[in-house]
């Protein structure tokens, strides 16, 4: 059994997926394919496809109009191990969208993103409490997150 994320796109597809694949390294557009027969949302090949990965995660898409727009519900988390890779993704993917709180940002076509360390699920579990209230509470007060200021409120500074 294999198990992927479908995305659901109203416009734009194609260029949304050659986008993210050449963005996170290890990523690459599988293949796009028109659907051949009529669909509810509209003619035969009016519907596309798409296989892709981003990372080592496994993808599908669909271009096929209008039907819910992105939220929060579902997006997509990018873990980064320097400073440098945070701030390359995270200006790349918000051109042409906006930043929110917490590492988090909508791209141009409306997927959300949380952009964040790797080292950032270390230090929120485990049994030191205090240090996972201290690296959310530095969190809170960001928009793109910042490895060392996390790094100082993890160790107590």
């Amino acid at each position: 059994m294999q198990v992927a994320q479908h995305l659901w796109f109203a416009r734009d597809m194609e260029a949304a997926l050659r986008f993210y694949t050449a963005l996170i390294p290890g990523s690459a557009l599988e293949w796009i394919a028109p659907l051949p027969a009529e669909t509810p949302s509209g003619p035969a090949g009016s519907v596309r496809i798409a296989a892709f990965t981003l990372g080592d995660q496994r993808y599908r898409a669909v271009e096929a109009g209008p039907l819910d727009p992105f939220n929060h519900s579902f997006s997509v988390m990018v873990e980064c191990d320097s400073q440098a890779e945070i701030d390359r993704i995270w200006e790349a993917l918000l051109e042409g969208g906006t930043a929110e709180q917490c590492g988090w940002l909508r791209d141009r076509w409306g997927l959300c993103w949380q952009v964040a360390p790797r080292r950032l699920d270390e230090w929120l579990r485990g049994p030191d409490t205090a240090k996972a209230r201290r690296v959310t509470e530095a969190m809170l007060g960001m928009v793109k997150l910042d490895i060392a200021t996390l790094e100082r409120a993890a160790r107590g500074g």
